[in-house]
């Protein structure tokens, strides 16, 4: 019978001690004030329900309200394990008679645990409880059955007694130390989330804001991850590009080398830089250095490539126009070079040729003569005007009456060759800082070259008008016969020229004198269709 009876007081008891555990663990987990005083306060509920449920034998009463009074001492101190205690005091006093062994009992208890208590404060809950129970039993012993002689003759009564107070400790501190333990890992759990969180979202802010392409690519080179910035570089959408082969978007003369490549980072487990170029989806070409990182799985083989892409187009422009500039610079120390050296002799040729002229008549032989030397001392011109630096004197010019004084110097030529001038300007004055010999040296040459492109004749269309950003254009448009459009990225180049006596030189200084006057010239020609000239400069303030 008082076996049913102590698992019954057990079970109640194990369920008094959940339900604040349970009830924590939904509500936040912020400091309660006071807490251990309002622990003893429901400790003490928890003994008084336990003196309820007591055991009654020949007038005594037995109860395993110590064992609630043990956890809080263990667990919250001397205070709220008195106010535990005297809760169960209380309700031992009037449910039974016996006032003096309780009362007794109780002080020699609660001096003992606060005592033992000042030693053992250091110790971990659990070693303070296992004292405490111990100090329990010692007490128990000396005062129940020796001093107050309360069933001396039935040692397994109090031994029975004993092991089920003992069983409601462990059964407090199994509990409690459950709900420590899942509180202490779900703080870590929240604290890592937290962590992850915070990394996630700011790879996501780098990924989402980078310029760079960051995709991830399997071994069948399907497309598993790519940033946001796919689609601000090259103009795809999202759905466009889940689930697709890289390669698809790859130039087909670099899909080849980026297969071997990828390919070999998988066998291999290396890393790789490559260049290739992607289409963009308005169809031109954009040259992208990658840095491939491959990634492996759990059993050690790579899974997937990282693939890392910066658009470097600006600089292999900049690369381009370095180039360029060493090329010049080199063609021009090399042409002035030899242009002086030509001069000198080509002086005293000449000379003696217009000697030769004055004494003997003209003859056809002469003027074909003079007109080659002519045509001789127009290249070393150039080619000095090329590679020595000339000291330029900057004025404010009317750029109209610049281009007019041009055309008439051309019109009598034009008229010979049934080529027509047709000037527009747009109303508004043009004026510019500019040297008048230079300019109107570019302009020469970008109409003289759109006359040869005409050998039956046409209109040449000047158009001068007013540009964005305080700037006027001054455009040339030919009837020509054009220029195809691999060629024209080539223009300017020295010595590369479609002219068949031509030197390439006369288009390089164009494009020198424009860029000295901070405008540009740009170049648009279809074969059979002509050929427009855009020059733009800034105009005075």
């Amino acid at each position: 019978m008082f076996l049913i009876d102590y698992i019954v007081n057990l079970s109640i008891f194990s369920l008094l001690v959940s339900i604040p555990l349970v009830i924590r663990s939904f509500i936040n987990h912020k400091p309660v004030k006071n807490f251990p005083l309002w622990a003893g306060c429901y400790g003490g509920i928890v003994s008084i329900l336990l003196v309820m449920l007591a055991i009654h034998e020949q007038g005594y009463t037995y109860d395993i309200r110590y064992a609630p009074v043990i956890l809080v001492f263990a667990y919250l101190g001397p205070i709220a394990g008195i106010i535990t205690g005297a809760f169960g005091l209380l309700a031992r006093l009037l449910s039974s008679g016996h006032w003096d062994t309780a009362i007794i009992g109780w002080i020699s208890l609660m001096s003992g645990f606060s005592l033992m208590y000042l030693y053992i404060k250091k110790l971990s809950p659990i070693k303070r409880t296992v004292i405490l129970s111990v100090i329990y039993f010692i007490i128990y012993t000396i005062t129940v059955p020796i001093i107050f002689n309360v069933f001396r003759d039935k040692p397994f009564f109090h031994f029975q007694y004993i092991l089920f107070v003992f069983l409601g400790v462990f059964l407090g501190v199994l509990l409690i130390e459950s709900y420590l333990k899942l509180y202490r890992l779900n703080n870590r759990l929240s604290e890592m989330y937290k962590m992850v969180e915070a990394s996630e979202a700011k790879y996501r802010l780098i990924a989402e804001n980078t310029s760079d392409l960051i995709m991830v690519m399997d071994k069948d080179h399907n497309l598993t991850y790519f940033s946001p910035s796919h689609e601000m570089v090259l103009g795809y959408q999202s759905n466009e590009l889940e689930a697709v082969k890289i390669c698809r978007f790859i130039h087909p003369d670099d899909v080849d080398l980026f297969k071997s490549t990828i390919d070999g980072m998988f066998h291999h487990k290396e890393f790789k830089s490559i260049e290739f170029s992607l289409n963009h989806k308005r169809g031109q070409w954009i040259e992208f250095e990658s840095r491939c990182v491959p990634v492996e799985g759990e059993n050690g083989e790579v899974e997937h490539i990282v693939i890392i892409s910066r658009d470097i187009s600006e600089r292999k422009k900049a690369e381009e126009i370095l180039l360029q500039s060493e090329k010049l610079s080199i063609v021009g120390e090399l042409a002035a070079g030899v242009a002086h050296e030509i001069r000198n002799p080509l002086t005293t040729i000449k000379g003696f040729i217009q000697l030769y002229k004055r004494e003997n008549g003209a003859d056809e032989i002469n003027d074909l003569l003079l007109s080659e030397l002519g045509r001789i001392e127009t290249i070393t011109s150039e080619m000095l005007t090329l590679g020595k630096p000339q000291a330029v004197h900057l004025y404010r010019t009317n750029l109209r009456e610049l281009v007019e004084n041009t055309l008439e110097l051309l019109s009598p030529q034009a008229h010979m060759e049934n080529i027509q001038f047709n000037l527009c300007v747009a109303e508004g004055e043009f004026f510019i800082i500019g040297e008048k010999n230079q300019l109107k040296q570019v302009f020469l040459n970008v109409l003289k070259n759109a006359m040869e492109s005409m050998p039956e004749g046409g209109t040449i269309h000047i158009n001068l008008h007013k540009g964005e950003k305080g700037e006027c254009v001054l455009s040339v448009k030919d009837e020509g016969c054009g220029i195809p459009e691999e060629i024209l990225p080539r223009l300017g180049e020295p010595f590369y020229t479609l002219k068949e006596k031509g030197t390439g030189l006369g288009l390089m200084i164009c494009n020198k004198i424009i860029k000295q006057h901070h405008g540009s010239i740009t170049y648009h020609s279809k074969e059979q269709q002509g050929t427009l000239v855009e020059i733009k400069l800034p105009l005075a303030g």
